[in-house]
């Protein structure tokens, strides 16, 4: 296929080379056998002269590989479809000051993580004042009412809650991905959600974690996806758009 402008490959020692490194682990003993069907694998991934550069058993019936090797592929960027940010970022006295006057109340915000998912560093992050990467959480921002639930929750506790409390946005980290435990979560709580409220009342339903891919919020009957890398900032920004209706600059 002819190379065009927008096209690229992986970059490893030269431009173009299309060097990539992989790793993965196959259900077979360590040994000569086990080597030859990760070489399979990577000529089937599109790994062109795959190199095993590392190979080691992990207990008695597995093995685990590294790979490495120009693949065949390319990408075309003009093809690739990306969620872009329709939002300003706001500083937080610019979220207050909406929220106030579009508002005139204070903005409820509920905060979990759901069914057996135990890691609250995620939702901490967003919520707790002490924030992330440089930013307060949304505790800081006096024109929204915080309240986090923890680990573990469940999702009928979670939409009691929401009831409870008027929600007007539901925020939801998952880390534990085993089995896709996270998007069967998050599609049950959306599938809850819309249950138990009204269209015209039903809270925002915002969901993050590393795992996830922003492309989705519509597959999983979420609002909006946070990705890895999200800052409180970006949070409370997309809340006071969403929800105050403001014709937001900045």
């Amino acid at each position: 296929m002819p190379r065009t402008a927008t096209t690229v490959r992986p970059y490893g020692d030269t431009t173009d080379d299309g060097m990539v490194q992989v790793s993965f682990t196959l259900p077979v003993p360590h040994g000569p056998l086990a080597d030859g069907a990760a070489l399979q694998l990577a000529r089937k991934m599109g790994i062109d002269r795959p190199l095993l550069v590392h190979s080691k058993p992990i207990g008695r019936d597995f093995s685990f590989f590294v790979v490495y090797g120009p693949v065949v592929h390319e990408v075309d960027l003009d093809e690739i479809e990306v969620v872009e940010r329709e939002y300003p970022l706001l500083t937080a006295k610019e979220a207050n000051s909406a929220v106030s006057e579009r508002l005139g109340r204070k903005l409820v915000v509920l905060g979990a993580c759901i069914g057996t998912d135990a890691h609250t560093v995620g939702i901490d992050a967003i919520l707790n004042i002490k924030g992330f990467a440089g930013e307060k959480g949304l505790e800081y921002y006096k024109e929204l009412k915080v309240l986090n639930l923890g680990a573990q929750v469940s999702v009928p506790e979670l939409v009691r809650r929401a009831r409870v409390e008027g929600a007007d946005a539901v925020l939801v980290s998952q880390v534990v991905t085993q089995r896709d435990a996270h998007l069967t979560n998050v599609k049950e709580l959306a599938a809850e959600l819309r249950a138990e409220f009204a269209e015209h009342e039903r809270p925002l339903l915002v969901v993050g974690g590393p795992r996830f891919d922003p492309g989705t919020a519509a597959e999983l009957g979420a609002d909006r996806v946070f990705g890895r890398g999200t800052t409180p900032s970006d949070v409370a920004s997309y809340l006071v758009h969403a929800l105050t209706g403001a014709e937001l600059t900045g």
